[in-house]
């Protein structure tokens, strides 16, 4: 029997703030989860059970003195390895820092904490962050709870699992170039990449500076609007950190006006497995009937968008793993040293040629965003890949697994402005994501539209993952 989808953040703070339940009881249903599947789907690289149940009791003492601390208090949250945590062991999802503990946190621990939020461990990630399927060769292969076979995406893979599962009420990620919305879409979440700075990034471990993006996974539109409020804001510790105060998203979701949909058909519906492509444009369809307006746009330098990601992504990569790469290299798995390692091979002309790229991308996207609130597409351009495969099918066509789950997502990273993926159907047995790019600040639009999206699709059903089998204990 399929069992009920997880609870939402969002239910379950408004359960806790009328006395219908305790944080002790929703904290004890997530570690429940966790202790019935991770060991098979190895979401977690770290679970903290008494620190979360002792977090969770002392929120609800905190309510019973009718003292909650925010919006947040007592809501079991999960946290990506790669953000620090001030006295427990972060480890980037890397065995060179299986034994590092940080001695601050990152910026969005602390705001979950000063929330009052149970954080309940470490979600898995790809190593380093540096890949989009979340088989990790130091702390197990992270598995699609739809069909353990597949790949969750990545790189924040667990986090995505997490709550797909009803491990976590909500996850913490980072996207650098695409690493929040694959995973959503794969496991059919959703899945929030802010305007840059728009959650700061200080103690989240680098991938590409210019790029890094931390982000929110939850089950629904509205808990993606509740924890952006909750953790946006300025931090002068970080000067990519944008000097404005937390977003003001949840009311926003209630402005009923119609929305002018941007549709690009030359890159974000081009190549487009056609089955995928039919089940979007089947929803951008319904949107259409319910009010929306779909308007043709084109953005000509989203042709050279994917060069530029990927030499801005692989320079500042390698520049900032190159002395640690060059001292302790035996201790990367196979693909992310050879990945830290093609990032010597562009020069300095080829990085500022990227910039160039970037620069137009941003004035394409800005141009368009004067005529439309959002742009919509397939998250990911093709079927959610099986773990191990490195290329895939594309309607007969043999493609790159990892460049085409990065491919539609991109753009967004390239350049800084606000993006979602939301479920938008299924397809033998898998969610199907379609994203919502909206303009820098734009974080209402996307949510608003993402939240239209989730009106017209039935509730999905949550995966049913098979028997615990037995794998490597977990810290």
């Amino acid at each position: 029997m399929t069992p009920p989808p997880p609870q939402t953040l969002t239910n379950a703070a408004r359960l806790l703030a009328e006395g219908r339940t305790s944080s002790r009881e929703l904290t004890e249903a997530c570690l429940s989860s966790i202790d019935a599947h991770d060991r098979e789907l190895r979401a977690f690289i770290t679970v903290e059970h008494e620190a979360a149940s002792r977090a969770a009791d002392e929120s609800d003492a905190r309510r019973r003195d009718g003292a909650p601390r925010g919006v947040l208090d007592g809501l079991p949250v999960a946290v990506k390895d790669n953000l620090d945590v001030a006295g427990r062991v972060t480890t980037m999802g890397s065995a060179l820092f299986r034994d590092h503990v940080p001695g601050r946190s990152a910026a969005v621990v602390d705001r979950l904490k000063e929330q009052g939020a149970v954080r309940l461990g470490a979600t898995n990630l790809h190593e380093f962050a540096l890949g989009v399927t979340t088989e990790n060769p130091h702390f197990g292969i992270c598995r699609n709870p739809w069909d353990t076979s597949r790949t969750p995406g990545g790189s924040s893979g667990g986090s995505a699992v997490a709550v797909a599962v009803g491990m976590s009420l909500a996850s913490l990620g980072s996207d650098t170039s695409g690493s929040i919305r694959i995973p959503a879409a794969a496991c059919g979440i959703v899945g929030l990449k802010p305007t840059y700075g728009r959650i700061s990034s200080f103690g989240c471990y680098p991938e590409a500076w210019s790029l890094d993006h931390v982000g929110v996974l939850t089950s629904s539109v509205a808990d993606a609007a509740l924890l952006l409020d909750a953790l946006s804001g300025h931090d002068p510790r970080v000067p990519s950190s944008l000097p404005l105060p937390g977003t003001t998203t949840l009311p926003e979701l209630e402005d009923g006006r119609p929305l002018r949909i941007g549709i690009e058909e030359e890159f974000f519906f081009s190549g487009v497995d056609s089955a995928v492509g039919e089940v979007v444009h089947g929803t951008l369809e319904d949107l259409a009937r319910a009010g929306a307006e779909l308007v043709p746009v084109s953005l000509p330098s989203l042709s050279d968008a994917t060069y530029a990601l990927t030499v801005i992504d692989t320079s500042e990569t390698t520049a900032f793993h190159d002395e640690q790469l060059r001292r302790y290299g035996d201790q990367y798995g196979e693909d992310v040293r050879r990945l830290v390692a093609c990032g010597a091979l562009t020069s300095a002309v080829d990085y500022l040629q990227a910039q160039q790229i970037r620069a137009v991308v941003r004035a394409d996207f800005a141009r368009t965003f004067s005529d439309v609130d959002v742009i919509a597409s397939p998250t990911l351009p093709l079927r959610t890949p099986r773990v191990g495969e490195t290329s895939v099918e594309v309607d007969g066509e043999t493609r790159d697994r990892d460049a085409e789950l990065m491919r539609l997502v991109g753009p967004s990273n390239l350049a800084g402005i606000p993006s979602v993926s939301v479920p938008c159907g299924m397809l033998e047995g898998m969610p199907v994501g379609m994203q919502l790019i909206g303009p820098a600040l734009g974080e209402g639009a996307v949510l608003r539209a993402a939240a239209a999206v989730e009106a017209l699709v039935p509730p999905r059903l949550s995966p049913t993952p098979s028997s615990p089998t037995s794998a490597p204990p977990r810290r």
